[in-house]
C-alpha cells in the first residue's frame, strides 16, 4: 500500500505518470488503465462502447495502441476471461475444467478443475470494463497493466518494494493471464502480480516471447513513480 507520509506521493495527471513509466522503464507499449464499472450510470463521461467484439487480452492491446472504450459481457469473446473479470457467470465447462482438459492442457479433468478453482475470479456483478492507455485515462484506474521485458519487470518490482519493503509474488498458471492474473487478481487482492502470459494472450494479443505482464493496483501508482525516480 502507498502511505503519503512515507513516499510523498504527488497527485499527478495520468499523462505525466504514463510518460514517466514509459521513460524510466523504456517500455515499448503504453501502460493500460482499466476500471471496473458496476452500473451503466457509472461509466466515465464521453467513453464510447467498443465497436468490435474481442477477447479481453485483445482489448488491452487495443488500448495500449491508443484507443479508449468500454466493453460489456456482450462484447467479450472469451467467456472464461469475462467470467474471471466479473462480467458473467463462468460457463459450466470452464468451471469443471472440461474445456481446458479438452484442449490438452491438463492430464485430467480433476487437475483442470483444481486450477480453475484457484484462478482469481470476481463475482459476476460488473456491468463493464473501461480500457484506456494510461496517458489518456480520464478516470482513476482500478488496475494498470504493464507489458514489459524481464529487466523492466525487475525494475518495477524494485520500485514496488522500495517504500514498504516485502517481496513480490508471481501467481499464475499459464492460462487466463491478462484477465485473471493481471487484472482480476490485483483488483481482488489489492496487490500487484506478475504473470508470464498464456497461449491465448500470446496468440491473440501479440504478447512477445520476451514480454511478461505486470498488473498494478491503481491507488499506489504515485509511489511507484516516486520510487523509480529515486532508485
Amino acid at each position: 500500500m502507498c502511505e503519503s507520509d512515507a513516499c510523498e506521493c504527488e497527485s499527478e495527471g495520468y499523462k505525466v505518470i504514463s510518460e514517466k513509466l514509459i521513460g524510466k522503464l523504456g517500455l515499448k507499449r503504453s501502460p493500460v488503465a482499466i476500471k471496473f464499472i458496476l452500473r451503466e450510470k457509472d461509466l466515465p463521461e464521453g467513453v464510447p462502447k467498443s465497436d468490435a467484439n474481442m477477447r479481453h487480452c485483445e482489448y488491452v492491446l487495443k488500448a495500449s495502441a491508443g484507443d479508449v472504450f468500454y466493453a460489456t459481457a456482450e462484447e467479450q469473446m472469451c467467456k472464461g476471461g469475462a467470467a474471471a473479470l466479473g462480467l458473467l457467470e463462468a460457463p459450466e465447462k470452464i468451471k469443471t475444467g472440461e474445456f481446458y482438459f479438452g484442449l490438452g492442457r491438463f492430464s485430467s479433468v480433476g487437475s483442470a478443475k483444481k486450477t480453475m478453482e484457484d484462478i482469481p475470479k470476481i463475482d459476476p456483478i460488473m456491468y463493464a470494463l473501461v480500457y484506456a492507455p494510461l496517458e489518456k485515462a480520464n478516470f482513476d484506474p482500478d488496475v494498470i497493466v504493464v507489458m514489459a521485458n524481464p529487466a523492466q519487470a525487475m525494475e518495477l518490482s524494485q520500485a514496488l518494494v522500495y517504500t514498504m519493503g516485502g517481496r513480490m509474488e508471481a501467481d499464475f498458471a499459464g492460462i487466463q493471464s491478462i484477465c485473471a492474473d493481471a487484472v482480476a487478481g490485483p483488483f481482488l487482492r489489492r496487490r500487484p502480480n506478475i504473470t508470464l502470459g498464456c497461449s491465448g494472450s500470446r496468440q491473440y494479443a501479440d504478447v512477445k516471447d520476451d514480454e511478461v505482464i505486470v498488473g498494478l493496483t491503481g491507488e499506489n501508482i504515485g509511489c511507484v513513480i516516486n520510487a523509480l525516480e529515486k532508485i
